[in-house]
C-alpha cells in the first residue's frame, strides 16, 4: 500500500537540525555507543568532488515496522512487520548546513523522481543488472543506502557526507517526547489510506496522529507533492516547538528528546563522535528562522516514461542551479539592488528574489497574509 510507504521526516530533523545540534550537551561515548552504524559509502566509486566545507546529509526514512507496538500498528492500520518485512523509503531530504553553521537548507527529494539508476548487483548478488532508467526510491529498494546515494550524488553532482535512516518508531516516539506538535491545516482532512480525519484549523496531534498527518496524500488529488508540502510543514512545527519550549537547553527534555531517537537512528560509520561534538558547538545557535524549506524545482510532477510509467520531472535548469549553489554553499535567495539612478529616489528598495520558493521553518502556515 503506497499510503503505507510514507517517509516519517520529523525524525531526519532530529538528527539534520536538532539532534546534531543537542549533542554537546549529552554524554559522546554514549551517544557514539547507541547510534547504530552501517557502511554506506565503502562500495561507491568516481564520486563527485568537495567544492566547500559545508556539510551534506542524506536523510532517508524506512516504513519498517520494527519498534511499533501491536497497539500503534492497530492504530495506524499499517499492516505487521511480517507484513512489511524489510524497509522502503519513498521520500527523502538532502540536509545542507553551511560551511559556516549558520544556516541551512532542508531539500525534499520526492519518491518518484526520475533517476538513472546506476549498474549494480541483483539483490541476491547472482548477476550485474545493468543502469536504467527507474524511480529514486527505486534505488533504495534494489541496492539499499549505497545505490541510492550513488543515484543521488550522478543525478546532482553534489556529494553526500553523511546519512541518516530512521523508522516509523522513532517518529512517534520524537513527537511525543516533545508534548505534540501543532499543525495547522487551511482545509478538512479525510484520507481514506492514512485514515486522518481532521477539521480545518489548529490541532496539537501526538505521535499517532502526527504520523497520519505526514503519510496523508490521497485527499486532494495532489498525492506526494501535497504531502511533501505538509511534512515541510511539519518540520517547521517541530524546529518551533523544540527552539520555544527550551528543548535544546533543558537536559532533562533534551534526554528525553534524545532517548525517543537515538535507538531508532543509523548513520554512516564514518561519523565519529568529535565529529559529532564539534558539529553541535558551532550549530547551537541555529534557529528556526535561519532554516529553510524546498522541494527540488519540477518540471513535471505528474510526467510519463515508456518504461518506468508515472514519474517525477525536475526542472533542468532550476534544479541544476539549485545544486551548483547548494554545492557552493551559495545564498538561495537572490538580492537586486537598485540602479544607481533608481536608487536616488527615496522609495528605491532592494528586491529580494525567491526562485526556488523556500520557505523559513518559523514560517506558520496559517498566520494571517502579510
Amino acid at each position: 500500500m503506497k499510503s503505507s510507504r510514507a517517509i516519517r521526516i520529523i525524525t531526519s530533523l532530529s538528527l539534520g537540525v536538532v539532534l546534531v545540534a543537542s549533542l554537546s550537551w549529552l554524554g559522546l561515548g554514549q551517544v557514539s555507543g547507541q547510534i547504530s552504524r552501517i557502511d554506506v559509502f565503502g562500495s561507491i566509486k568516481d564520486r563527485p568532488e568537495k567544492t566547500s566545507s559545508a556539510l551534506n546529509y542524506l536523510v532517508v526514512g524506512s516504513d519498517t515496522r520494527e519498534g511499533l507496538t501491536k497497539e500503534q500498528i492497530k492504530a495506524l492500520r499499517v499492516g505487521s512487520t511480517a507484513v512489511a518485512a524489510g524497509g522502503r523509503s519513498d521520500t527523502m531530504l538532502l540536509v545542507h548546513i553551511s560551511k559556516a553553521r549558520d544556516a541551512a537548507y532542508i531539500v525534499s527529494i520526492p519518491r518518484d523522481t526520475l533517476v538513472t539508476i546506476p549498474a549494480h548487483r541483483s539483490q541476491d548478488g547472482t548477476r550485474d543488472i545493468p543502469a536504467r532508467p527507474g524511480k529514486i526510491n527505486a534505488s533504495f529498494a534494489f541496492g539499499g543506502a549505497p545505490l541510492l546515494i550513488q543515484t543521488l550524488e550522478e543525478k546532482t553532482n553534489l556529494k553526500i557526507d553523511h546519512y541518516v535512516e530512521v523508522s516509523f518508531a522513532g517518529f512517534t516516539g520524537v513527537v511525543d517526547a516533545l508534548g505534540g506538535i501543532e499543525v495547522c491545516s487551511k482545509v478538512a482532512i479525510n484520507d481514506p489510506k492514512s485514515h486522518l480525519v481532521m477539521s480545518a484549523g489548529t490541532h496539537v496531534l501526538d505521535g499517532i496522529e502526527a504520523l497520519k498527518y505526514v503519510r496523508t496524500r490521497d485527499f486532494d488529488g495532489r498525492g506526494d507533492i501535497g504531502r511533501m508540502e505538509r511534512q515541510q510543514q511539519f518540520v517547521s512545527a517541530v524546529l518551533r516547538k523544540a527552539t520555544s519550549s527550551g528543548v535544546l537547553l533543558n537536559p532533562i527534555k533534551l534526554t528525553k528528546f534524545y532517548n525517543a531517537t537515538i535507538s531508532t537512528v543509523k548513520m554512516d560509520s564514518g561519523v565519529d563522535k568529535n565529529d559529532l561534538l564539534t558539529l553541535a558547538k558551532q550549530m547551537r545557535n541555529l534557529s528556526s528562522g535561519n532554516i529553510r524549506t524546498l522541494t527540488v524545482p519540477l518540471s513535471d510532477p505528474n510526467g510519463r516514461h515508456p518504461t518506468v510509467g508515472s514519474v517525477v520531472i525536475w526542472d533542468d535548469v532550476l534544479a541544476t542551479d539549485l545544486w551548483t549553489k547548494i554545492r557552493n554553499d551559495e545564498a538561495l535567495l537572490e538580492t537586486v539592488k537598485p540602479t544607481a539612478k533608481a536608487s536616488a529616489k527615496a522609495t528605491a528598495e532592494a528586491v529580494t528574489i525567491d526562485k526556488f520558493k523556500t520557505k523559513t521553518a518559523a514560517d506558520n502556515p496559517c498566520a494571517p497574509a502579510k
